[in-house]
């Protein structure tokens, strides 16, 4: 995949939004314009200038309406800016229409969001699910774009497959989505093994979920001292980082951040990304994070709900972080069963929060000291079946072997362990 080195130029860019009835989830206001300008400042580009029209229904050329059309025009050569960022999906010959009457570049929603992406991936998974994702975001596009592909290769939303490749027949451009398909299986496969292996040794996985920049990445150093990189910034982690936790003497489990969800996420991108994230839907539990500053926390937590649904996870385990709750100044702090409030920044309510995992996910296992004759070896092997084996030694006498196990498994060889008396009091 072609990568362009980022300039250090500053690309000024108009956003345009439109809101309509007839557009349900893909319309625009004033909050997801606000959106658009952070992805766009994430993505390394500055805001030149919002149009936002309200419109009973989009142009089926132009999408805007010719007054708008004009204003966006006139905005964008008065600022001297080189793109046109729009918050709603548009059809390539939209795209191409735009650009012909701006004089400049312009790409959707989606297209800033794969860039953003593109910039950010550090991982050979993360980059083959980006570059997957481009594919069959722009597969549709050829027809239509016309001249625009020859602008690829340098700015916001130019990132990703080169000019060469694009300009390829679709048969060539599905033989390479077909390879990347085919790369992430494999991918994939190897999540499955690594999975059979945590079930097989009975850990736990906690899966950490949630908008874009409500702050999983310190949450997971928190709890885990991961020592990620956490920026206030949007989509800050993509590739997935997965710790360890000690809960309690009985109950260790794996802890993974997983990349932000956001309003209209293209589905590309969920689609692609379904090796990551369909950890989810195997996860034991999850840590939905809420950022209890914004204001509008509630309609991101069901974005993020949405998408939980989306990938399977719907009937996981759920608790409800409240994150950045020391901003909340004389507020009455979310509370219920199953909801903690934390700031990870500070480390407040992270013994809570661990209290609350240990709650959901120990089963009742103990951590028990067995002393196995030699004559019942086989009971060993029946240890590493259905217990967490932690050591094993071979004695004179006896083989000591130390498991965390069920009391269902205690019960089976009880004449064997060695069971402490319990403290007074």
């Amino acid at each position: 995949m072609d990568t362009i080195e980022k300039e250090t130029k500053i690309e000024k860019a108009v956003l345009a939004g439109l809101s309509s009835p007839r557009l349900g989830e893909d319309s625009s206001d004033e909050a997801s314009m606000e959106e658009l300008k952070a992805l766009l400042e994430t993505a390394g580009g500055e805001c030149a200038g919002i149009v936002l029209q309200n419109r009973e229904a989009p142009d089926p050329r132009s999408f805007v309406g010719a007054g708008k059309l004009k204003e966006l025009r006139e905005l964008t050569a008065g600022e001297e800016a080189s793109l046109v960022v729009f918050d709603n999906e548009l059809t390539p010959s939209q795209l191409r229409v735009l650009a012909e009457e701006t004089g400049v570049r312009v790409i959707d929603r989606s297209a800033l969001i794969l860039d953003i992406f593109a910039q950010r991936a550090q991982t050979r998974e993360g980059r083959l699910q980006v570059e997957l994702a481009q594919y069959r975001y722009l597969l549709p596009r050829l027809t239509g774009l016309g001249t625009s592909l020859s602008r690829l290769g340098g700015g916001i939303g130019t990132r990703g497959p080169g000019e060469s490749k694009l300009e390829s027949d679709r048969r060539h451009i599905r033989r390479l989505i077909a390879k990347l398909e085919e790369d992430l299986e494999d991918v994939r496969q190897n999540r499955n093994v690594q999975r059979q292996r945590r079930i097989k040794n009975m850990v736990p996985v906690v899966a950490i979920v949630g908008y874009t920049n409500a702050g999983k990445s310190t949450l997971l150093n928190a709890l885990t001292g991961a020592g990620i990189p956490a920026n206030n910034r949007l989509f800050d982690t993509l590739d997935t980082t997965t710790r360890s936790l000690r809960i309690s003497d009985t109950l260790e489990v794996l802890v993974s951040d997983t990349v932000g969800f956001i309003r209209k996420l293209p589905h590309h991108l969920v689609s692609a990304f379904k090796a990551t994230l369909e950890e989810l839907s195997y996860a034991d539990l999850l840590l939905h994070v809420i950022d209890a500053s914004n204001p509008r926390w509630r309609e991101q937590a069901a974005v993020v709900e949405g998408l939980v649904a989306e990938l399977g996870a719907a009937g996981t385990p759920r608790l409800d972080v409240f994150n950045k709750a020391d901003l909340l100044n004389g507020d009455i702090l979310p509370h219920g069963e199953n909801i903690v409030c934390i700031s990870a920044l500070d480390g407040k309510g992270i013994e809570e929060l661990k209290t609350a995992v240990g709650r959901l996910l120990d089963s009742g296992n103990r951590r028990v000291l067995f002393h196995l004759p030699y004559s019942r070896a086989g009971l060993l092997e029946q240890l590493h079946r259905e217990a967490k084996v932690t050591r094993v030694e071979y004695a004179q006498e006896y083989i000591e072997a130390e498991a965390v196990c069920t009391g269902k498994t205690l019960g089976q060889m009880r004449e064997y362990a060695v069971i402490p008396e319990e403290p007074e009091g």
